[in-house]
């Protein structure tokens, strides 16, 4: 144990995975502690007289009370650096595969592993010059981490100075790659800088302003982007039971997002659903760029057999590196599947403390936890000034000069029985802007994604984005189609009482439309190789086509043309194969296949016009 060194104290008490020690006098609230013989990970939880409670983030079989507990004096770190991405980590940001080469398949209790490779040299171009003055945040040089991302070297938060030297070529992580002389009380002293720095999870890292949101994150699929946006730098939950396509959509949205890096955190998950991810994300390619898609995602794999404690560290550990990309000038997307493992860990964590339970047993204090996490999401102007020398990838620029970058946090949540009251979803709601609510009936339909549209909403008013970006009418459609959308379930429950026959053919041919809506643009498939991406010019002319197609049937239903007639046109069948039209064909396909419409019913209208 004096490997660690630090205070050493003594095991006193065992729950589980929380354990008590005595004489750890010098300890603070959150500091990392190794336990026992093989050096268990914990963090000290609470601090009551002489008894120190530590929750511990590996299985704690085989531990007896008088096994010695050794402090670190240091809180829990994420390690950021060139590195990260690629890479798949467990909750505590050891990575797996190192882990695996070390102890086997079957990872073994105590063992440590550096976050960033060690040994690799990364090829350093440095941004500033001798003599130099930085602040916090300021890029210093950049490191062609991926083929996608250039990693942009940062001065810590809590340095400023002038350049004292500055190195270019291959550095490992840990070799000094610029010196600045820091400057403070008087006096004036030499810190060197490494591509890597540490951080702590549970702290937010710092911004200079959070701006408002008031640009969506394009996501690719059309009920989202349509009537549900979650704006860059929001949050959104997306709450469903069992085999309503949470997982799936989240993958959907890691691989079709406007996001340059991915974060995607598998908390809790089973086993099998986690292997499918760590399957198949080393093989899809990157759309954006052609690349791996691995070039710019970090997974982090906690499964629901994994110690519970590391569960509640995952999220933490997962949104500072969001976090630190976001530093850099990038927009990232975090997602959290699912926030309601982290929540029962809490609850499990907190039954062995003996606090009082709240609503069903969760802690009283689960409603601020979940709205510390969502808070740091956020489009912010990052520390620091403007990239040295312009790129395509920097954030855009805000307050003459400064660089903006973006967390997006997107969180599934898993309320038993598909119960929306539960108190995961209902604190989630508390703290995010978007709500997209997955429906088990519609997913027996296989209707998907089973988004239903009368439970969604979202409170981001990007309005005046969509009518200057995408088209000047882009709201009022948007507004017509969900009127008729809500139109359909009124009229249904109407033909539930009395039957169709009751209804006006007005009303029949609301219930056509809606149909078309739902079949026709709403479901999307994210297995065809064409549907599961839709840019917003294709779903725009999709959507004008759908309701041109109303607007004309109403006329000629008004002009006493027979609904049967309007159904049988040839145009139906076209509107029903939209989807498939490649995207870079789609808008000039759509645009003439409106103006077939209007030639169909033309015609019908000639026809029925003529004796």
């Amino acid at each position: 144990m004096s490997e660690w060194g630090g205070r050493k104290g003594t095991l006193v008490r065992i729950a589980g995975p929380v354990v008590g020690a005595a004489g750890l006098d010098e300890v603070r609230l959150h500091d990392v502690v190794r336990v026992g013989e093989v050096g268990l990970i914990g963090e000290v939880i609470r601090l009551a007289g002489g008894l120190t409670t530590i929750q511990v983030y590996e299985d704690t079989n085989g531990l007896k009370v008088g096994e010695p507990v050794v402090g670190t004096g240091s809180p829990l770190v994420a390690e950021l650096g060139p590195g990260l991405l690629g890479r798949v980590y467990d909750g505590l940001q050891r990575p797996l595969e190192d882990l695996a080469a070390v102890t086997g398949n079957f990872l073994e209790r105590g063992v440590a592993a550096s976050a960033l490779p060690l040994e690799r040299r990364w090829l350093f171009t440095p941004r500033v010059k001798i003599g130099q003055r930085v602040e916090p945040g300021d890029v210093l040089g950049v490191v062609p981490e991926s083929q996608t991302i250039e990693h942009r070297v940062m001065v810590p938060p809590n340095a400023h100075g002038r350049v004292a030297a500055a190195y270019e070529g291959e550095f490992t992580v840990r070799e000094p790659v610029i010196v600045i002389e820091l400057e403070g009380n008087g006096q004036t002293h030499r810190r060197e800088i490494t591509l890597s720095q540490k951080w702590p999870v549970r702290q937010p890292r710092p911004y200079r302003n959070k701006l408002d949101p008031d640009r969506p994150l394009i996501t690719g699929t059309r009920i989202i982007d349509t009537f549900f946006p979650v704006a860059r730098g929001g949050a959104a939950i997306i709450p469903g039971g069992f085999g309503t396509g949470k997982t799936v959509t989240e993958h959907s949205l890691a691989r079709w997002s406007e996001a340059d890096v991915v974060v995607y955190v598998g908390c809790g998950e089973r086993g099998n659903e986690m292997t499918e991810v760590l399957e198949e994300f080393p093989t899809l390619e990157d759309p954006r760029h052609g690349a791996p898609l691995m070039a710019r995602t970090i997974l982090i794999a906690n499964t629901s057999n994994m110690p519970v404690a590391a569960r509640e560290a995952s999220i933490y550990t997962g949104v500072t590196m969001a976090e630190y990309y976001r530093d850099m000038g990038y927009d990232v997307m975090l997602l959290a599947d699912s926030t309601s493992r982290w929540g029962e860990a809490l609850r499990e964590i907190s039954g062995r403390l003996e606090e009082m339970p709240g609503e069903e047993g969760y802690p009283a204090y689960l409603a601020a936890r979940l709205s510390e996490f969502y808070e740091r999401s956020g489009r912010v102007v990052c520390l620091g000034g403007p990239l040295p020398q312009p790129s395509a990838s920097q954030g855009e620029g805000v307050g003459g000069g400064s660089r903006t970058g973006s967390v997006t946090v997107v969180g599934a949540v898993s309320p038993p029985g598909g119960d929306f009251s539960e108190p995961m979803t209902q604190n989630s709601l508390r703290a995010v802007g978007t709500f997209w609510a997955l429906d088990y009936d519609l997913s027996r339909r296989r209707h998907f994604p089973s988004i239903n549209w009368t439970r969604s909403y979202t409170l981001y008013n990007l309005r005046e984005w969509y009518a200057a970006e995408a088209a000047p009418d882009w709201n009022d459609l948007m507004r017509e189609a969900m009127a008729l959308l809500q139109r359909e379930v009124e009229l249904l429950e109407i033909v539930q009482l009395v039957g169709p026959d009751a209804l006006a053919e007005s009303q029949r041919a609301v219930l056509a439309i809606a149909r078309m809506l739902r079949e026709d643009f709403l479901q999307q498939s994210a297995y065809h190789d064409i549907d599961r991406f839709c840019p917003l010019p294709k779903a725009y002319w999709m959507l004008h086509a759908i309701l041109e197609f109303h607007h004309l049937a109403t006329t000629a239903l008004e002009a006493g043309i027979s609904l049967e007639r309007i159904s049988a046109l040839p145009v139906v069948a076209e509107i029903a194969r939209m989807k498939e039209r490649p995207v870079a064909e789609a808008e000039e396909d759509l645009k003439e296949l409106a103006e077939r419409i209007k030639a169909e019913f033309e015609s019908l209208a000639h026809d029925h016009s003529t004796p």
